[in-house]
């Protein structure tokens, strides 16, 4: 598996406002993070996701259009950091975690503890890539491949809560 450590310098506060494909696709700020930015933004992306649901009513399909929006912009925006940043996907790129794991976070199990197991097998699979998240991460180098890796991760994240689920019912 590709285990891959974004060691690139955040860029300045500034960087953030310069554009806003920047602001989107350094998490609102949360991907400046000096420590882990994939996570903070992981966490800011839970940290919000009880306040951005709501906001699409009772129903699934509103919010499921939002992700779907959400993810096309981001592919539009990492590219575009990523290329000013000279680093398809820097460190301080984290709608490609945002964005995902509100999907994960909208179809998982309700409760905290499913909230929990999501976000740290999410972050599990962010972080070794297995296929064919790699293969995005080290052949498609652009928005997409940015944004891919992480929707696999997602993907195997659900996955691993389905079985667990099944398991313990």
């Amino acid at each position: 598996m590709n285990v891959k450590i974004k060691r690139s310098p955040s860029p300045p506060w500034r960087f953030l406002f310069s554009h806003p494909a920047h602001f989107i696709a350094c998490g609102l700020g949360s991907g400046l993070s000096p420590v882990a930015s994939g996570t903070a933004g992981t966490l800011f992306a839970w940290a919000l996701f009880p306040l951005l649901r709501p906001q699409f009513g009772s129903g699934d399909s509103g919010f499921a259009v939002f992700l779907l929006l959400a993810f096309a912009y981001g592919v539009l925006a990492c590219d575009r950091t990523g290329r000013d940043l000279g680093v398809v996907d820097h460190g301080a790129i984290v709608w490609d975690e945002i964005v995902p794991f509100w999907g994960v976070l909208f179809m998982a199990p309700p409760g905290l503890l499913w909230q929990l197991a999501a976000f740290l097998l999410f972050r599990i699979f962010d972080i070794f890539k297995p296929p064919p998240a790699n293969w995005f991460d080290t052949k498609v180098k652009n928005g997409f491949g940015v944004m891919m890796d992480d929707v696999i991760a997602a993907g195997y994240t659900l996955l691993v809560l389905a079985v667990i689920k099944v398991l313990i019912a």
